[in-house]
């Protein structure tokens, strides 16, 4: 059984992403023994433990600058405690732009990491799930 590490930010998760109560151990020791641990855990540590390189609240359209700077950096990006790489950011342009604003607004109710799985959720239904 490998243990996982507590992700920095969210008690609520592992940095790999399990839910912490579907967690069987926790990785205790300071630094973590790399051959009981989630390699995953330890690969996405640095990148779970930086700065947000945006934050935006619920509602805030300014999000959508936010990802086409990270098109136009060709780079990804922490926004709210979420790594999001360069291909979620054009998809959920795309999605974006072509949408009209009454879809708009009812995306911009939704928390930015659940605008960004929504906007992917549509790219893969409308392409049929190619990239």
């Amino acid at each position: 059984m490998t243990g996982h590490l507590h992700h920095p930010r969210d008690p609520r998760q592992a940095v790999c992403g399990l839910p912490a109560d579907t967690v069987a151990r926790w990785e205790t020791e300071d630094p973590p023994v790399a051959e009981r641990s989630c390699e995953d855990c330890l690969t996405l540590l640095p990148d779970a433990a930086r700065p947000d390189d945006y934050t935006h609240p619920a509602s805030d359209a300014t999000l959508l600058e936010s990802l086409r700077r990270i098109v136009a950096a060709r780079q990804h990006a922490k926004i709210d405690g979420v790594l999001v790489d360069l291909w979620s950011a054009r998809v959920t342009c795309a999605i974006w732009d072509r949408h009209s604003d009454e879809h708009r607004q009812r995306l911009l109710t939704l928390p930015s990491h659940e605008l960004i799985l929504r906007c992917v959720a549509i790219y893969t239904r409308v392409t049929g799930g190619s990239r």
